[in-house]
């Protein structure tokens, strides 16, 4: 089933495509969020701790399959909005070829590296064991992770936005029931959670596949057309750059701020408790984005339709309703977590160590009191992402969190006689300079729209 997006009110047209994306989405982090709930309260702190250790691998790793997903997918949108099936066809052949091969590389390099990442990465000997334990496992769903957000990414361009939803709600459900057996009935430990996602994730994956059977949709995967078209790659890379990157870059962060923090911790069991608490803030920060970023991906098949059928004045609408959402989410993203920290922090924990909730809840308030203004940023990068204008959209994914971020997160410290606290408001002041840096850009590119759509009208 495939749906014309040059027709009907932007605003419903994107709600349409999103609000399936932003449960879908909510259903796939709690793939990670479950996890770590459990072994939170059955495991105790030090399991807790072992889990957060690797979540900044975790999110490198998803972040990067997104990002690759999402420059295979766009190209579909646009070549099918400007009627060139032929085009599309190869394009659907090269994505899932492209995803095949990264995903073999990546699985091959991290579970052969496991060991020297997690000690790269300063992570505490007590909980060295479990974390490696965890994050080998993860490893072996790499391959499954790409080709479902690949198929299902191709899905949502042609127009059926429910169908990739179906597929997470059951998967997820899946992961829960298998999260329950393997830790508190098997007793698994933290592997169990890991064997979990990987089993839960291998299911979504073939169900995707199972999509494009004939008869069922209107673009097939033939073995005989899978390869590497030169000018799909190309493209597919440029516009796949940007997120990719964003992606990266948000987990470089979540990196810096682990390394920072052990480094600035008085000892190993303040570095623990830290660790731990930025495990539980990435969780929720991951679960309180993840309607933002289903709003993006719901906006980027709309952007990318309709630009590539000349509709600059539905561009236009499309770019700023999606800016009215954005703004929207993350302003109540930031009061949530402003006014009650700590009932979140308790979500993740048994309640028997109280100061350890202040300490999560206070890292909570400071670290994303200022995360009302990033939706600027955020819109701006997906809205020249969709239009196939990489590098600016490059420059504006990696703006927040490499040039900006991670130089405040181990420079700060050097300034405040609470050197923890300064790792912590690097978040609050890299969301600020970066929105600022953002506006010039987008203003420009509204006026143009706003010159191109008079231009088509007069025509």
């Amino acid at each position: 089933m495939t749906k014309d997006m040059t027709q009907g009110n932007p605003i419903s047209l994107i709600l349409k495509f999103s609000i399936p994306l932003i449960l879908g989405n909510l259903f796939q982090q709690l793939y990670n969020m479950v996890d770590t709930i459990i072994v939170g309260r059955a495991l105790g702190l030090n399991s807790l701790t072992a889990v957060a250790a690797t979540t900044s691998l975790n999110f490198l790793i998803v972040g990067f399959v997104l990002g690759v997903c999402s420059g295979l997918a766009i190209p579909v949108a646009q070549r099918f909005g400007a009627g060139d099936y032929k085009k599309m066809r190869n394009y659907v052949a090269n994505a899932a070829y492209v995803a095949i091969a990264m995903a073999l590389v990546i699985t091959v390099v991290t579970t052969g590296c496991c060991h020297v990442i997690l000690r790269w990465m300063k992570t505490p000997e007590s909980i060295f064991a479990e974390s490696y334990a965890y994050f080998w496992v993860i490893c072996l769903s790499i391959p499954f992770t790409f080709l479902y957000n690949t198929v299902s990414g191709i899905i949502r361009a042609l127009g059926d936005s429910r169908t990739p939803f179906y597929f997470l709600v059951i998967s997820t459900i899946l992961n829960i029931v298998l999260d329950l057996t393997f830790i508190v009935i098997l007793h698994w430990g933290v592997a169990g959670a890991a064997w979990a996602t990987v089993i839960a994730m291998l299911f979504s994956c073939l169900w995707a596949l199972a999509y494009y059977r004939p008869g069922h949709s209107a673009v097939r995967l033939r073995l005989s057309r899978l390869g590497v078209y030169r000018d799909v790659v190309l493209r597919a890379a440029g516009i796949g750059l940007s997120p990719a990157l964003q992606q990266l870059m948000g987990s470089l962060v979540n990196i810096s701020l682990q390394m920072a923090l052990a480094k600035w911790a008085a000892d190993q069991d303040e570095a623990t408790r830290q660790i731990a608490a930025l495990g539980i803030f990435q969780m929720v920060m991951m679960l309180f984005f993840m309607p933002v970023l289903g709003v993006q991906q719901g906006l980027s098949p709309i952007l990318g339709f309709n630009w590539g059928a000349r509709g600059y004045a539905r561009v236009r609408r499309t770019l700023l309703m999606g800016l009215a959402i954005t703004t929207v989410l993350v302003s109540f993203t930031a009061l949530v977590q402003v006014v009650c920290p700590e009932s979140i922090a308790r979500i993740f924990t048994d309640g028997s160590d109280p100061t350890f909730v202040q300490l999560t809840g206070w890292n909570l308030r400071i670290g994303n009191c200022m995360l009302w203004c990033i939706a600027i940023n955020v819109v701006a990068t997906t809205y020249f992402q969709s239009i196939g204008h990489p590098w600016t959209a490059t420059v504006l994914s990696i703006l927040r969190q490499f040039l900006i971020l991670i130089p405040c997160i181990w420079i700060l410290p050097h300034f405040f006689e609470n050197r923890l606290l300064a790792v912590w408001l690097a978040l609050p002041i890299s969301d600020v300079l970066c929105q600022l840096a953002t506006l010039p850009p987008l203003f420009s590119h509204l006026r143009f729209l706003r010159r191109a759509s008079k231009g088509r009208s007069r025509d």
